[in-house]
């Protein structure tokens, strides 16, 4: 029996063996919300709970091959950009996507790694900022990192968030949509070149979980990739990342990972419940 095809997500990323962050996580993230994810990685990670330690890109040339051949084959719905890992697969990446300008495209840049991982090179966020930021439909950054990708475009160093995030969409980037967890409240604001779209604030979660930016960003694309408008495609995906981080467990000795199927273990336990009434 021929059954119709979900939504099929493409993300570009790197590999975490913990699947708290990147490709794994995002796929994760999509089959939770109803979508079928495929991946192009950009590169591989050496981590576990608690840190990384080395990042091994992938050439840039093995990208192309792997976007195209899936691009040449199923109809992809929405696109992902997470960890590009270097200036190079940016590029890459930048001309795959310009191909298909009527997909949404939702940037989600990690420039988060400290020392000497190539996450971290200016070369990578002056890349994102002229390459990946005038084509998205969606940028999702902490606070700091817009900044860091306004001061690429501007040079000025002394960027308030507002004047950072006015340049970004100045540059192309349709939306924006600042995921601040160091603040009193979780917080998640979008902007677009009209100002403030919505301001939400949640509970903040009671332990230190990774990757709440992949997840928020591959929950706005699954909803982009169900036709929902951004504006309600951010408030769904900000209900979900919810649910996500106040399930969070600790699978290991460092932080605690988000639980991105949270849902299938509720309805078993009402269901246990249900059968030890009954």
């Amino acid at each position: 029996m021929h059954t119709e095809s979900p939504p099929i997500l493409l993300t570009f990323g790197l590999s975490d063996p913990t699947s708290a962050t990147g490709v794994q996580a995002d796929l994760l993230t999509f089959a939770s919300m109803g979508g079928y994810g495929v991946s192009v990685l950009t590169g591989y990670s050496s981590q576990d709970s608690r840190s990384c330690d080395d990042v091994q890109p992938i050439d840039p040339d093995w990208i192309g091959d792997q976007a195209r051949m899936l691009l040449e084959d199923m109809p992809v719905a929405a696109f992902k950009v997470g960890s590009a890992v270097n200036a190079d697969n940016v590029a890459a990446i930048a001309e795959i996507v310009a191909d298909y300008d009527e997909t949404p495209l939702v940037v989600a840049p990690d420039f988060g790694l400290a020392g000497e991982h190539l996450l971290s090179t200016d070369e990578l966020r002056e890349a994102t900022a002229s390459l990946l930021v005038p084509q998205a439909s969606v940028l999702v950054v902490s606070p700091q990192s817009a900044v860091a990708l306004a001061q690429t475009i501007t040079e000025n160093e002394n960027l308030a968030l507002d004047e950072a995030v006015s340049i970004l969409l100045e540059n192309g980037c349709e939306f924006v949509l600042i995921s601040d967890g160091n603040a009193p409240q979780f917080t998640h604001t979008l902007y677009s070149d009209g100002g403030v779209v919505r301001e939400d604030a949640w509970d903040r979660p009671a332990h230190n979980v990774a990757g709440a930016i992949d997840t928020l960003a591959a929950a706005v694309t699954a909803m982009l990739a169900n036709g929902l408008a951004v504006p309600e495609a951010v408030r769904e995906a900000q209900e979900y990342l919810q649910q996500v981080l106040e399930n969070a467990f600790r699978p290991g000795m460092g932080r605690h990972f988000p639980d991105r199927f949270f849902w299938a273990r509720t309805e078993e336990t009402e269901q246990d419940d249900s059968g030890a009434q009954a």
